[in-house]
């Protein structure tokens, strides 16, 4: 299953760029702004807006893999950005899709074809970004901030001589080099600071996907001395890296806010709309609050060891996971999803029906595997892995599509392989697809909940509450889709870093 669903995923992969290279090569060469992205006018934007979107069943966001953006914690998706788009996404009666990219260029790209409906980046409004796309109500109105290290024995010094060796005012910028992303709007803004002190501030742009994070550890590690960034996510940084100083700021308040397609009107007026109620709700007070004011936690969580910011692990239990997976032949990312799904990495976790551990083992599973005691991590794990590949060998005769035949083992896994066969044959009585899971044989799975499917005489396990198992299927792999998003190799541990203004 691995190699077939990896190989599938680098052709898609290829297969964009490949895509991506001929639309930029059809393309003029046109003008850039003070920020490097390119303004001038060029091919329409994909049309589709709301309706399209609707019909589709999902919102499909870009995002950074930021502290506040998006990142993976003890094996869940959050930040700021992402809380607010489940949000948004469930008002809008879809899924959401959460892809990442560091380089802000190619998320406005990605705009433009329609790999993407929205850019949930920090991003500041500014009126060479308002030339080429649409933004959404400000979700938040923040300066910018000078980004300092403070002296390396600032510890032991008074006030006023910290005060002597920190910048603090923007004239003392003149002939100062500060390093800001390329594509942001930090280096716009120093561009009309220099010419309000007159004098010139040698602004270095970094090309492609740099992050403001990733700048402000590079201050912190002495490798360049000044960056810039939003005052909210400096604040934040210097929660984590204490040495640092993000007392000066060199803006007013800016408007902070989403990005969609000039031509995505229906989008823009119902995401308006939401937003400005959403910012009038305790709920978002609590989201805002949790990433932006309750620094320490937000802190505990980002520096983590399992946290996707930290580059570390998943879980506790990645090794024996790892082992595991190997003996499964599949990728250990997606057997992590699937012990998250179970249990949320509680070895203690008990369900209504008896299930218990790491992978839910039951009764009978556990007896069946020997297992001595069913809330030790190893035995359970190994346990549920082989119960797995026990499913794995029931199905693979009949389900020739590789990814078809991983969800007919998870669905299995999950209700039991007695189930999913009534509606396979239900599927097969009513003219759909007994080898297809989506839309086919799950929804009859769904469907063996009311009377005149599970009376029906062909069926031989009976009611089955179906909607479980085909909730369980789809959030195991959304999810394992956003572990490899995060984790680029499949075998380490990789995060990403993301970008932001």
């Amino acid at each position: 299953m691995t190699s077939l669903r990896i190989s599938l995923i680098q052709q898609i992969g290829i297969s964009f760029i490949l895509l991506l290279f001929v639309f930029v090569g059809c393309t003029e060469k046109g003008a850039s702004d003070s920020t490097g992205i390119n303004t001038s006018v060029g091919p329409s934007p994909v049309d589709f807006d709301l309706e399209k979107i609707k019909v589709r069943g999902s919102l499909i966001a870009v995002v950074d893999n930021s502290t506040t953006g998006y990142f993976i914690y003890k094996g869940k998706p959050v930040g700021y950005e992402y809380e607010l788009l489940s949000r948004l996404a469930k008002y809008l009666e879809v899924e959401l899709e959460v892809k990442i990219t560091a380089d802000i260029q190619e998320a406005f790209e990605m705009l433009d074809t329609g790999e993407a409906d929205i850019m949930a980046y920090h991003l500041a409004i500014t009126k060479e970004r308002n030339r080429r796309i649409a933004f959404t109500e400000p979700h938040n109105y923040v300066p910018q901030v000078l980004v300092q290290r403070k002296p390396e024995n600032w510890r032991k010094m008074k006030l006023h001589q910290i005060e002597a060796e920190l910048i603090r005012n923007t004239i003392e910028l003149g002939g100062k080099k500060v390093y800001t992303r390329t594509g942001s709007s930090f280096s716009d803004r120093l561009m009309n600071l220099s010419d309000e002190i007159g004098e010139d501030i040698l602004i270095q742009g970094i090309e492609g996907a740099v992050a403001t994070e990733t700048l402000i550890k590079r201050v912190l590690d002495g490798e360049i001395k000044y960056t810039v960034a939003d005052q909210d996510v400096a604040m934040i940084n210097a929660t984590y890296y204490p040495d640092i100083d993000v007392k000066m700021e060199i803006s007013f308040p800016q408007k902070i806010a989403w990005a969609l397609r000039k031509n995505s009107t229906d989008l823009k007026t119902i995401v308006d709309d939401w937003l400005i109620d959403m910012k009038k709700s305790p709920d978002f007070f609590v989201i805002y609050n949790r990433y932006f004011k309750n620094r320490k936690t937000q802190n505990y969580r980002a520096q983590s060891a399992y946290s996707s910011i930290s580059q570390d692990r998943i879980s506790p239990y990645d090794d024996l996971i790892k082992e595991a997976a190997m003996k499964l032949e599949i990728d250990w990312l997606l057997l992590t999803s699937i012990v998250f799904q179970e249990s949320k990495f509680d070895p203690k976790s008990e369900s209504w029906v008896g299930a218990r551990g790491l992978m839910q083992l039951t009764s009978n599973v556990a007896d069946e595997y020997d297992v001595n005691d069913i809330f030790d991590p190893e035995q359970n794990i190994m346990a549920g892995v082989g119960h797995l590949n026990w499913l794995l060998s029931y199905w693979e005769d009949e389900i020739q599509d590789q990814g078809e035949l991983l969800k007919f083992v998870l669905g299995s896994y999950n209700v039991g392989q007695g189930h999913v066969r009534d509606a396979m044959k239900l599927a097969e009585k009513y003219d759909a697809d007994p080898g297809v899971w989506d839309d086919n044989v799950a929804k009859y799975l769904v469907l063996k909940s009311t009377p005149k499917y599970y009376d029906d005489p062909i069926v031989n396990y009976g009611y089955c509450r179906g909607s479980e198992p085909v909730k369980y299927v789809r959030e195991i792999l959304k999810r394992y889709d956003q572990y490899l998003q995060f984790y680029e190799d499949p075998n380490e541990l990789i995060a990403t870093e993301g970008a932001t203004n």
